[in-house]
């Protein structure tokens, strides 16, 4: 599963780990940092959206060595 950091506000380091890949799109486990506490949601982006969001640096892939269970 590859882990991406999400672009955030403040300080706040946010995760998504791509769960599953399907054919139009993935299954993505969102981690976000709350005032303390985590905020985990499970939601769907399509390819096109994924593709638009790593094209942008919304999301960026995290290397293996540095990358963090979310």
């Amino acid at each position: 599963m590859a882990v991406y950091t999400l672009k955030s506000i403040g300080k706040n380091t946010d995760y998504m780990t791509v769960v599953r890949e399907m054919d139009d799109g993935y299954v993505v486990r969102i981690v976000r940092d709350k005032d303390g506490y985590e905020d985990v949601t499970t939601d769907y982006l399509s390819k096109a959206l994924f593709d638009t969001c790593l094209r942008t640096g919304y999301i960026t892939k995290v290397q293996e060595s540095n990358a963090v269970t979310a």
